[in-house]
């Protein structure tokens, strides 16, 4: 968590706007097919025949979304790409493009600005995306990043928020929860590091919940899992904004109410005890602390043998008449009215 001081620094304004353009892009290769012109000239020109396209965005603002005292460059720049990702692997397609646009203040070097876009060429190769365009400027409010990604899927694939039905069954990938107990970990070394700056934490015990903050990973894996399994979900989302906003996101969306149950939750052991550690309720916080990127979905009643004991899926609830609400059922048996209480971008 010590920066070092005697990095070199190199003025962006020495290479200027096309120079920085030319010497940050150099490392994007194309991989898409669909790509017929990339980045260096007004727009990128992409090619999908018969193919639906879906494009979603997403803003980063620094102090907003990050925090670059305990935020490496390198990680921020691959996670500002997961998070768009994932909002195209929640409508069931593949992700193809992206776009990348930053406005940086001159407290950032030409080195600050590498380190960034290594972690967006690194999520671009994982990801097997094209960058093919964005913008730079300037900001007097340190950084902000814009990705804009695009992908594509064959019509009757999308799956839409709008869909789930009554007895449709509730499922989750992975786990939920660790994100935000990873943050807290975070916020919590930084204070300590800013009453004693010579202190070094010790984060062996918290490793997994600090990757789930720092580096997160889109589930792009889950359509092909879910085609293998021949089931098709009647809704989708991902969980960024925490779990209980989402399920309110498709019940409201689709009509529905729903059962969610505490003892159904996926929870890791690392969550749990740090959870205590913290003195937090991990339910509470398995519900409502978002950032995880997995995907929420509803499938048919009919394809619950399909996907029963699956290690990638949990079946954490089903879906009700609308009129019966949506509701917590814990451990105790008793219902309580789900609230959105997870990540607010214009809160106060």
């Amino acid at each position: 968590m010590i920066e070092d001081k005697n990095q070199q620094r190199t003025s962006i304004a020495q290479l200027g706007e096309f120079g920085l353009i030319d010497h940050l892009t150099k490392n994007f290769k194309i991989n898409q097919a669909s790509t017929l012109k990339g980045i260096g000239d007004d727009a990128a020109v992409l090619d999908f025949k018969d193919k639906k396209v879906v494009v979603s965005t997403d803003l980063l603002i620094e102090g907003v979304h990050f925090d670059l005292a305990y935020m490496p460059l390198k990680h921020l720049g691959y996670k500002a790409v997961v998070v768009n990702v994932s909002d195209i692997c929640a409508m069931n397609a593949k992700a193809t493009q992206i776009t990348v646009s930053v406005a940086v203040s001159n407290r950032f070097p030409l080195e600050a600005l590498d380190e960034l876009f290594a972690g967006i060429t690194h999520a671009a190769t994982e990801y097997n995306i094209d960058v093919i365009g964005g913008d730079t400027t300037s900001s007097q409010k340190g950084l902000i990043i814009s990705i804009t990604a695009i992908g594509e899927a064959d019509e009757e694939e999308i799956v839409y928020r709008n869909g789930a039905k009554q007895t449709d069954l509730l499922v989750v990938t992975g786990d939920i929860g660790a994100a935000y107990m990873g943050l807290q970990v975070l916020e919590r070394e930084k204070q300590v590091f800013q009453v004693n700056p010579n202190s070094q934490p010790d984060l062996d015990a918290y490793t997994y919940l600090i990757e789930r903050q720092l580096r997160p990973e889109a589930r792009k894996d889950v359509r092909t899992l879910l085609h293998a399994l021949e089931i098709k979900p009647t809704s989708m989302i991902d969980i960024s904004d925490g779990l209980s906003s989402e399920i309110m996101h498709l019940c409201k969306q689709s009509n529905v109410g729903c059962n969610l149950y505490e003892d159904k939750l996926p929870i890791d052991p690392q969550f749990i005890n740090v959870c205590e550690e913290f003195n937090i309720d991990s339910t509470t916080v398995a519900i409502n602390g978002g950032e995880d990127y997995e995907l929420l979905f509803t499938i048919a009643m009919e394809d619950f043998e399909k996907i029963k004991g699956n290690p990638n899926f949990t079946i954490i609830g089903h879906m009700t008449q609308e009129s019966e609400g949506i509701h917590l059922v814990t451990r105790a048996n008793t219902k309580i009215a789900l609230k959105a209480r997870g990540w607010n971008a214009l809160a106060e």
